[in-house]
């Protein structure tokens, strides 16, 4: 519905209700309503989900169209990377929101800061979703504001021309509520745990949810040590009670993103469940490192299985958990994508210990084998050392290559002395291309990076500190933060109208009149950057 025709409709539905309605406006109450386009996080959710489908169906077409997301742990964060997004690129497409239980956990706890071990409250991540929208939709009315204030003026002075240019860029604004890619760990607890907890995520407008193969009990970070995974059955029916729930909601266009950890994974809490040779639950227990059983020499407590004809027993740990044969964890992710994917999900995450195109592409060849349009969601991971990484990759190549590589020392390639040099100058061009080209050569849909904003308040707090206490004083804040809002046409450097004191005038004129007592007069000391 246009412009025109809201503010017709409203003021048709307020006319017919005669005396009572007569000081109602119907354009201000056809702005308000337009300012407030999402009623519900089930809107969102269904919005969001019928773009990431769209957008999925593009990459297919062309790997160049792949996606992109930053973690945010703050629904201010959220609103600002947006709000950044459409003012250097003017739109806001291919570009999401991540929310990361790494984040929730050390930052978002009423337990204060956790590792990411699913130890934090599961209600804070609904939470963290539904402020994250909060703050995307009042970045919607406060632009929405900013255009109908415009509107007003060019009116006031007569200007028809520039009031239709203004009319038409309301008609065509883009809203800044994009999907969110949103974690759920392992699902804290059982299949209807995560049920639950994905109603209640789907409920707060998330369109994609990310689950993970660990034990919810033992989860850990997945670039830590000791993480344990489940049984295939066992993650299949988590991502059951999650499809369960999108389509309870109504949101059948919903997004399952399946996690694989077994990479990094050297342990399993269970014995599959098998019935017959080479069912899912056989292929599972291959996996385990086992040794042939001598009934001479048979001890307490011993677990056994049959394979081949022969009785094995899995090496058992004093955690009682179970070891997987080394070299056996691509094997196992690509086991675990191949049945995420017949089962039911929609997107994989190969969760690695280091950024190589190779071997992940190496992986999504395999799984493709199978599943043609396979795709993944990657974390470009803060875990990561990326400059030694790419730096060693570089030398590698080199070196195989038979270049001379002796004037780098291998193990020393992230000092300072190698930034000038040929060699990192080739490892910063291949970061720079890294998404691009394992967009291309590895099958990733959606490029991430968890933690970002997590380190981006770290590092500007730790320059504002130095500053501001050191003998910079107030020139520290004013040169290094202030300054450079002005220059850069930050909109925060307006912190009130950031905070919504325009939103509020404009709802005060509404519902009072002249009797409006306004924030934003002369006095108002945000006039001071009415130029910036």
């Amino acid at each position: 519905m246009t412009y025109q025709n809201e503010i017709g409709q409203l003021k048709q539905t307020i006319g017919a209700q005669g005396a009572p309605w007569n000081a109602i406006d119907g354009e201000s109450a056809a702005r308000m309503r337009l300012q407030n386009r999402f009623r519900t996080g089930l809107d969102i959710a269904r919005y969001t989900a019928k773009i990431m489908r769209e957008d999925m169906a593009a990459y297919d077409a062309d790997p160049a169209a792949y996606t992109q997301s930053l973690g945010c742990w703050h629904g201010f964060i959220g609103q600002q990377k947006m709000i950044a997004i459409k003012k250097h690129f003017g739109t806001t497409k291919r570009k999401y929101l991540y929310l990361s239980g790494w984040m929730v956990a050390a930052l978002r706890s009423d337990f204060g800061p956790l590792p990411d071990q699913s130890m934090h409250e599961k209600t804070s991540v609904p939470a963290l979703i539904e402020e994250l929208y909060t703050f995307l939709r009042q970045a919607d009315a406060r632009e929405l504001g900013g255009l109908f204030r415009e509107l007003d003026a060019a009116r006031e002075r007569g200007d028809e021309i520039e009031a239709k240019r203004i009319e038409h860029a309301i008609e065509n604004h883009e809203t800044h509520v994009v999907p969110i890619i949103a974690d759920i760990d392992a699902g804290f607890g059982n299949a209807e745990a995560t049920y639950l907890l994905a109603k209640k995520m789907i409920e707060a407008g998330a369109c994609a949810l990310q689950i993970e193969n660990q034990v919810s009990d033992e989860k850990q970070c997945g670039h830590q040590d000791g993480k344990v995974t489940v049984p295939h059955e066992d993650f299949l029916q988590k991502i059951r009670a999650i499809r369960y729930a999108f389509l309870e909601l109504g949101v059948e266009d919903g997004i399952i993103v399946a996690r694989t950890d077994s990479l990094g994974a050297g342990l399993t809490k269970q014995i599959a469940f098998s019935t017959q040779p080479g069912d899912l639950g056989d292929q599972y227990n291959a996996f385990l490192d086992c040794d042939e059983v001598d009934p001479a020499n048979i001890t307490n407590g011993q677990v056994f299985i049959s394979r081949e004809g022969k009785l094995m027993a899995p090496k058992r740990l004093p955690s009682n958990l179970y070891q997987f044969r080394k070299g056996t964890g691509e094997d196992r992710c690509v086991l675990d994508c191949i049945t995420a994917l017949q089962n039911g999900a929609d997107l994989l995450w190969i969760e690695t210990e280091k950024p190589h195109i190779g071997q992940i592409g190496g992986m999504v060849s395999r799984i493709r084998e199978v599943i043609p349009n396979a795709k993944l969601v990657y974390n470009n991971s803060p875990s990561f050392n990326w400059t030694l990484n790419f730096r060693q990759q570089v030398f590698d190549a080199w070196e195989a290559a038979g270049k001379d590589v002796s004037n780098y020392d291998r193990a020393r390639l992230m000092s300072v002395d190698y930034d000038g040099s040929d060699l990192a100058a080739e490892a910063d061009e291949r970061i720079r291309t890294f998404q691009a080209d394992a967009a291309r050569e590895a099958g990733i849909f959606h490029h991430l990076i968890t933690l970002p904003t997590y380190h981006t308040a770290a590092l500007s707090t730790d320059n504002l500190a130095k500053r501001y206490f050191g003998d910079d004083g107030m020139l520290g804040y004013v040169k290094q933060v202030q300054r450079e809002e002005i220059r850069q046409g930050i909109a925060c450097v307006k912190h009130q109208n950031m905070a919504g004191s325009d939103i509020g005038d404009d709802h005060k004129e509404y519902f009072a009149g002249e009797a409006a007592l306004k924030a934003g007069g002369k006095d108002n000391t945000m006039n001071q950057f009415a130029a910036a």
